[in-house]
């Protein structure tokens, strides 16, 4: 089985802040990995730079057996911790536009699987809406399925769970679990352990840049 990520003396640094450090870290195919670590631990410093949204100062780095996400970028899903929709688009429009920007062909099999998928997450009245009108969690399920929509090979969710109600909560677990199931490797970071817990197989905390744990969640368990 090959590796979704390797990263290996990987570092950053913004002015004297160092934000990351010697980070080295192997992530298979077909994992499901939490990242963990109290906010400004570098958890979304680790997931940007994997996303080549930020480069490392030094340190080598591979996504999808490739020197960079950007070569893999219609096989990768991404969830940023800054949330974003074009509000004036209508619901429907926005995720067929996103589908498009990742490959997808604009036809009916497209349109098909985004009304799918509002059914899914509780949005079918939704489609005809423009994206301001919905509330936080519902833009927030708006853009997770805009990250999975094109079934990429690798989903990275930065904190997917902050501002969800206990309900959106478990149904977003729930479809982390199946995208998992479905073979696709999921990486997503939290600061809350007991989330963590819940979906992972494996975790990695960060703490100051870090990489402090990076086991099993059964070896972490019978160890504590």
């Amino acid at each position: 089985m090959g590796h979704a990520i390797e990263m290996s003396g990987v570092r950053k640094t913004f002015g004297p802040k160092v934000a990351v450090e010697g980070m080295d870290l192997v992530v298979p195919e077909g994992s499901l990995h939490g990242f963990i670590g109290p906010n400004g631990a570098g958890k979304s410093t680790t997931i940007r730079m994997i996303m080549a949204i930020l480069f490392p100062d030094s340190g080598e780095l591979r996504v999808l057996g490739r020197g960079s996400a950007v070569e893999s970028k219609d096989r990768i899903g991404y969830l940023p911790e800054e949330r974003g929709v074009y509000k004036k688009m209508k619901v429907a429009a926005f995720l067929t536009h996103m589908g498009r920007l990742k490959g997808m062909d604009p036809g009916p099999a497209l349109r098909r699987s985004v009304s799918d998928w509002l059914e899914k997450v509780g949005l079918g009245d939704c489609a005809k809406k423009k994206c301001e009108e919905l509330s936080k969690g519902m833009q927030q399920k708006t853009q997770f399925i805009a990250c999975v929509l094109h079934e990429p090979d690798l989903i990275i969710l930065d904190e997917p769970f902050s501002g969800l109600d206990p309900v959106n909560m478990r149904l977003l677990r729930d479809l982390i679990r199946e995208q998992h199931e479905a073979g696709r490797t999921v990486i997503f970071s939290t600061h809350v352990m007991a989330q963590a817990e819940q979906i992972c197989d494996h975790i990695v905390m960060i703490h100051n840049g870090r990489k402090v744990l990076d086991d099993p969640v059964g070896t972490i368990r019978s160890r504590h």
